[in-house]
């Protein structure tokens, strides 16, 4: 017990925990606040773990959610915050549990650590010990706590990338000998602590799953990419590496760090050696985004994440030259709404692969980004949107056919990409006569 020790706890918090000790129950903040609070971080959330059965914590609050009250869990809702309230457990029984049986089963020992106001700091497991180590400790037995909830397996990996701790030898050790066990977790669970790692800070953190075995069963398709070697002069990793270097060379964005773990996905797949020994990945972005795809899926990935996702994989390997027309274009096929971020996807692909050719190839993108940035503040077109015209003026002039004001429209666009300053209303109405003559000449 360190009594020294002070966090300081929302007005909510020290209400509930105040209000379970006048009535009689013992109450203390458990688990990642604690640990948050010990190393200077601002906590997301404040648990509260006691020995109040859920039906006497119901009594005591206003308004309570019955998040997880087979497991003794709910929700106690104070100004619009939500603030879990838990029984303590413990291997036999939650009814008789105390403090320290619920500390047991915790997973790692910086997060079984519990605070009271008046009594400080309760650390039967040496958490603060391993915090000031930067380790991360299973409490107990490592296996125990995986069979327990696989799931640890990757939360150990995740916090050791969020908090830059590095895993204990046994822990480690364990995750190898159980790995297959991650096979009985639920895919949403599984994509939200994969989330959580890529968006570290650490995110090569990655390759233990690699290391640990863990790779096959969760993304079995990633795991081929490191036996995949590029025997080509732009590349010094394998396809696998190089993912994972792309990774850490781009802002932290959940769809950009997903879209470079998945933008060379396919070049196992694809991947051809020519007569002279060099490595060839033609189409690697199909089928790469046809892989993406089944995985996200499987991983039950909203459609919004997806497709965005997808989109910026199907365009990675676009080559684009750094002048106006060719810029036009290509923010006209690829979307002007994901095009700076196609431009940092491809900044960051660059970055992964040999730094001779590094220089060159991002001072084009930097050519590439002001000449998009020049076309979006002089209004120029860059979607059937932004035309002079649409389908309503079209009818107006007597136009009657869907199909052939689709056909009308595309070709007005084609020929305001190519020349700008076309795309005035008078100007595309000359357009359509022309098109109209030519058309009557064949």
């Amino acid at each position: 017990m360190n009594n020294r020790i002070q966090i300081n706890m929302p007005q909510d918090v020290a209400y509930i925990i105040n209000t379970l000790n006048q009535n009689g129950f013992k109450a203390y903040l458990v688990g990642g606040c604690v640990r948050d609070s010990l190393l200077g971080k601002a906590p997301k959330d404040w648990d509260i773990a006691t020995d109040a059965q859920s039906e006497n914590v119901k009594l005591m609050f206003g308004k309570i959610i019955e998040t997880g009250i087979k497991h003794g869990t709910v929700t106690a809702v104070i100004d619009s915050y939500n603030y879990e309230i838990t029984t303590f457990r413990s291997s036999s029984s939650i009814s008789t549990a105390t403090l320290k049986d619920d500390l047991r089963l915790r997973d790692f020992t910086i997060n079984a650590i519990a605070y009271h106001p008046n009594e400080g700091i309760i650390d039967p497991f040496s958490g603060i010990q391993d915090i000031e180590k930067s380790i991360i400790r299973a409490v107990g037995s490592a296996k125990d706590r995986f069979r327990e909830d696989p799931l640890r397996m990757l939360r150990a990996i995740r916090l050791s990338s969020i908090l830059e701790f590095e895993i204990d030898s046994q822990v480690l050790s364990s995750i190898k000998e159980n790995c297959d066990l991650i096979k009985g977790v639920s895919q949403e669970r599984i994509r939200d602590e994969l989330s959580k790692i890529l968006t570290s800070d650490r995110p090569m953190n990655f390759v233990i799953l690699k290391e640990t075995g863990l790779l096959k069963f969760v993304l079995p398709e990633f795991e081929r990419c490191f036996d995949t070697e590029q025997n080509h002069p732009y590349h010094i990793y394998n396809v696998g590496m190089h993912s994972l270097k792309a990774i850490a060379n781009i802002e932290n964005n959940l769809v950009l760090r997903w879209t470079m773990l998945f933008h060379d996905i396919g070049k196992p797949v694809v991947k051809t050696t020519d007569q002279n020994g060099i490595d060839h990945f033609y189409g690697h972005p199909e089928k790469s985004v046809h892989i993406a795809e089944k995985i996200m899926k499987r991983l039950r990935f909203d459609n919004k994440t997806m497709n965005k996702v997808l989109r910026l994989i199907k365009h990675h390997d676009r080559r684009i030259e750094p002048y106006c027309k060719p810029v036009r274009k290509a923010a006209s096929i690829v979307g002007k709404d994901i095009f700076l971020d196609l431009l940092k996807v491809q900044e960051a692909d660059k970055k992964g692969q040999n730094p001779q050719y590094l220089e060159v190839r991002l001072e084009a993108l930097s050519k590439i980004r002001e000449i998009f940035f020049d076309i979006e503040k002089e209004g120029q077109i860059l979607t059937l949107k932004d035309l002079a015209l649409n389908g309503d003026d079209l009818i107006a002039m007597g136009f009657e056919q869907s199909r052939e004001i689709g056909i009308i429209l595309k070709e007005l666009y084609n020929i305001v990409l190519d020349t700008p300053e076309m795309n005035t209303r008078e100007k595309l109405i000359e357009a359509i006569g022309n098109l109209k003559k030519e058309r009557f000449r064949t």
